[in-house]
């Protein structure tokens, strides 16, 4: 039955996809705009399903999330070519056509129910592209609503419904069935899935673990700092894999700066017994305890059994050691952050290098700095594939109208993250692009000489 159903789905999605290869730009992206704004406009109801069924994260955020993913990602891609002739390079005798891929399975997780289903239908769609989701069970109430609210304005705007699907009951069987009969896979999730994705014999994007390493240089605003970091640990209660882990500050200012921290609203451990409490709460079997993932400074307190000042927004908690020898070192998917002093940036550097070894490699890092040298030489050296300087980490490293990352919620980890692209997921990777080749005029052969000269 699970076989039979997987195939009724994936028929269905064929069909409206034939039709949805024919349209124009123009029909393309009115749906794809209807898509952001749906979500924009129902940011509110939409923010409250996914806060009561994933029982993880902070409302308010969420409300923000709809709104600033909608928002955002429309924005990037309003106005580009996804239909059609894309370029005529006339000195390269080369013209690009773009074809859809087909059939895309999206697996979609917990802690973005609503803005990954929303990002993937916008990105799929705009290549002329049908998608069926399998979210997370603990988010298929939000992927269902969000795939009736689509359908509803598919049929509004007279295109097939069946190009929006969703799997009401996801189980991994299912998700498995779904990925090996699709075109192609976005598989934004835990590593055992997107492993799965990667072995479903079509191909696949997916995502690596994320522990953003946030490296704080010499002569900073230690207060403008300390906000960025602060707001960025605490948003949705530290669910977004791009919010920042650590912070690794030169030894000479580290008390300035931890005191910087905790004048913004940080609570500060560096008792070690005490430490060792949160550490032991956070971690079971050296994995991360499911209990506090997305739960608030509150909770986590409480579950480690230590109080914290009324008001606390992040819990900081200066770490025994880095890399493998202590578990601080891993992400946390919870408001805490673990400290680290360093004795110069090349040694800073160092410490977010063993970090990322232990868990995180080709996701991101996030550096306050000014110093142009240090950053070269950050990006030289850590194998990552973002590194966002002086910006929120959380909230834009997934593209943000500052910088210039595209807008998505899936990012790539590269090769060091077992993932196929080292970039962020865009319209871009799911279309196929046909080159029509002509020869240039005048061009001919070089001779031997020319060659090796």
């Amino acid at each position: 039955m699970s076989e039979e159903y997987i195939k009724s789905l994936v028929q269905k999605s064929k069909k409206a996809q034939e039709v949805l290869e024919t349209y124009s730009q123009e029909q393309v992206d009115a749906i794809v705009r209807r898509f952001a704004r749906i979500v924009f406009d129902e940011a509110e109801p939409l923010a409250r399903m996914a806060a009561d069924e994933t029982r993880m994260g902070v409302y308010e955020d969420k409300v923000k999330k709809n709104q600033g993913k909608a928002r955002i990602i429309w924005n990037s891609l309003k106005g580009k070519k996804s239909v059609g002739v894309l370029r005529r390079i006339p000195e390269e005798g080369i013209i690009e056509v773009a074809k859809p891929m087909g059939v895309v399975g999206a697996v979609t997780p917990c802690t973005n129910p609503i803005v990954t289903p929303m990002c993937n239908a916008m990105f799929a769609v705009k290549g002329r592209n049908s998608i069926i989701v399998s979210p997370h069970p603990r988010g298929k109430k939000c992927a269902t609503r969000v795939a009736e609210l689509y359908r509803q304005a598919l049929k509004e705007l007279g295109a097939p419904e069946d190009v929006v699907q969703v799997i009401e009951e996801p189980t991994v069987e299912l998700t498995n069935l779904l990925m090996k009969a699709v075109d192609v896979v976005i598989a934004t999730g835990g590593m055992g899935m997107v492993r799965a994705a990667y072995s479903s014999g079509k191909p696949s994007f997916g995502v690596g673990a994320g522990n953003v390493q946030c490296i704080i240089d010499e002569g900073m605003d230690s207060g403008e700092v300390a906000e960025k970091v602060i707001d960025g640990r605490c948003f949705d209660n530290g669910i977004i894999c791009s919010g920042e882990q650590t912070i690794i500050v030169n030894e000479k200012e580290y008390d300035q700066v931890l005191q910087a921290f905790v004048d913004k609203g940080a609570a500060y451990f560096d008792d070690p017994q005490t430490v060792e409490k949160f550490r032991s709460a956070l971690f079971q079997n050296d994995i991360m305890n499911k209990d506090v993932v997305g739960q608030s400074v509150a909770a986590i307190a409480a579950i480690s059994g230590v109080a914290v000042p009324e008001g606390t927004r992040v819990i900081i908690l200066k770490a025994d050691d880095y890399g493998e020898r202590d578990l601080l070192s891993k992400e946390k998917m919870c408001p805490v952050i673990s400290a680290y002093p360093c004795r110069d940036f090349a040694h800073g550097v160092e410490i977010a290098y063993a970090n990322l070894k232990v868990e995180g490699m080709g996701h991101s890092v996030s550096i306050h700095s000014n110093n142009q040298q240090n950053l070269e030489y950050a990006g030289n050296r850590l194998p990552v594939s973002r590194l966002l300087v002086n910006q929120i980490c959380s909230t834009m490293n997934g593209g943000a109208f500052v910088n210039g990352l595209s807008p998505t919620t899936t990012l790539g980890c590269g090769s060091w993250g077992n993932n196929s692209i080292s970039e962020n997921l865009s319209y871009r990777h799911l279309f196929n692009v046909s080159r029509i080749a002509t020869v240039i005029p005048g061009k001919t052969q070089p001779s031997d000489e020319e060659i090796w000269g």
